[in-house]
């Protein structure tokens, strides 16, 4: 049992990691390979592919191919789109020229496109196992998954460490422009981890499928789940997570790029600062808050319930945005930068944990699958799309890319998200109704 643990704890290291190689330091790169106004882009794709290809996957895997073998050939097929895009990097580097943006922005989609349902497999892999070897996964599969978020921030402080001046590779804190977080590198990181983790797949045990019986095209694409807009109560607690999943992605695509801009200052005490030269790893913080956060969640959702959790979060955000906006990477200013990033665990996990259980407690257990889908694609898909592209606007607005650094008035952008924050967590407080009951949720792990 030890030893399916640790195959668990491998899989989901590699799955996170590498996601964590590139997702929080990639607009560094964009910016200098002429494609710094399409940051926004290339987090929406990943917002728009999670809209249907975590759905098409999942009916592969119920159907036709095993969860632990589709979770491998997805890596495959992501980690060759990444190592092609380390490829086009270098070539163009070498010629002097910029990478041909369409072509760039299309690998990277096919990338993006098979890499997010692998999110979705991973845990249907590891709960299929646990279950096929008698083990609970309610006590199991948390400590499992920890180490996926363990892998993401190894992954985020490798690629900004790891340095390759010519021939010669170190691992450096201090300034160096061939850091892996401002390089094509990164791309190489995560696609060999990806095909690291599709040769891993198979030496995990097999989930044998299992006939279903047979369903609408409604129910099989999880269509059914939308008559919970019949609901007032469901419609604007899924109304307002798409509202809140706007935010989700506006510091993966601009943290990093706002704390490298610094290194253009004129004042020597922000261009030489540890935040400055180590953006990523300044912003793994972010996850780690992240890890110990998920374990107040059941305390708070016992003691306070749903609406008070989720304002919680909402009202996080606006810290998380409006400590960026206050703060700069020198002493004392750094200090309100690790605080918007101890903040954003709890920004984080109480919505999309808390949200999760929520729906979980109040659909009925024949639509439970498909709810899960439907809060998925307000938030990751269509929430974090939109609020990734108008995030994109107000960036673009504000700053402009000037020899190599995203530089303008980073203040007014930051705080606009953070005003936006505000007003949903106002209007969600005064609109959504919702009256707790803890024995509920006391008893959601029974139900």
């Amino acid at each position: 049992m030890n030893n399916l643990k640790l195959r668990l704890i491998v899989m989901n290291f590699l799955e996170f990691a590498v996601w964590g190689a590139y997702l929080t330091c990639m607009g560094n790169y964009l910016g200098k390979a002429g494609m710094g106004s399409e940051i926004a882009l290339f987090y929406a794709i990943q917002g728009i592919v999670s809209i249907f290809m975590p759905t098409i996957m999942g009916i592969v895997a119920d159907k036709w191919v095993q969860p632990q073998r589709l979770l491998g050939f997805c890596h495959l097929l992501a980690g060759a789109a990444m190592i092609s895009l380390f490829f086009m990097g270098q070539t163009a580097e070498a010629a002097g020229v910029l990478p041909n943006k369409a072509m760039f922005i299309a690998i990277y989609t096919l990338s993006v496109a098979f890499y997010m349902p692998t999110l979705a497999l991973s845990n249907t892999a590891a709960f299929t196992i646990l279950k096929d070897h008698g083990m609970d996964t309610v006590k199991e599969f948390p400590p499992i998954r920890v180490f996926g978020t363990v892998g993401f921030i190894a992954s985020m402080w490798f690629v900004n460490c790891a340095t390759l001046d010519g021939a010669t590779f170190t691992f450096t804190l201090a300034e160096s422009a061939g850091k892996f977080q401002y390089t094509y590198m990164q791309f190489l990181v995560s696609g060999v981890l990806s095909l690291v983790l599709f040769a891993f797949c198979f030496t995990l045990p097999q989930c044998k499928l299992t006939p279903k019986p047979s369903q609408s095209l409604v129910s099989t694409l999880g269509l059914d789940a939308f008559k919970l807009f019949k609901t007032k109560k469901m419609a604007l607690f899924f109304v307002f997570s798409a509202l809140l999943g706007m935010s989700l992605q506006v510091t993966n695509g601009y943290a990093t790029p706002f704390l490298t801009s610094f290194k253009g200052s004129a004042d020597p005490a922000m261009a030489n600062s540890f935040g400055a030269n180590n953006a990523t790893m300044l912003i793994s913080l972010s996850q780690i808050a992240e890890a110990l956060c998920i374990l107040l969640i059941p305390y708070f959702l016992k003691r306070f319930g749903i609406k008070v959790v989720m304002l919680i979060a909402m009202f996080a955000w606006v810290f998380r945005f409006g400590f960026f906006g206050l703060g700069n990477p020198a002493m004392p200013g750094v200090l309100l930068f690790v605080l918007s990033c101890l903040v954003y665990g709890v920004a984080f996990d109480f919505f999309n944990v808390s949200g999760g259980l929520f729906v979980d407690k109040e659909c009925a257990p024949d639509i439970k699958a498909s709810a899960q889908g439907l809060f998925m694609l307000m938030t990751n898909g269509l929430g974090a799309t939109i609020g990734t592209l108008a995030a994109g606007k107000i960036v673009n607005h504000f700053c402009q890319w000037k020899d190599g650094y995203l530089v303008g008035d980073w203040q007014w952008a930051w705080f606009i998200f953070a005003g936006f924050a505000l007003a949903v967590a106002v209007a969600f407080m005064f609109l959504f109704q919702y009256k707790h009951e803890p024995e509920k949720m006391l008893h959601l792990k029974k139900d």
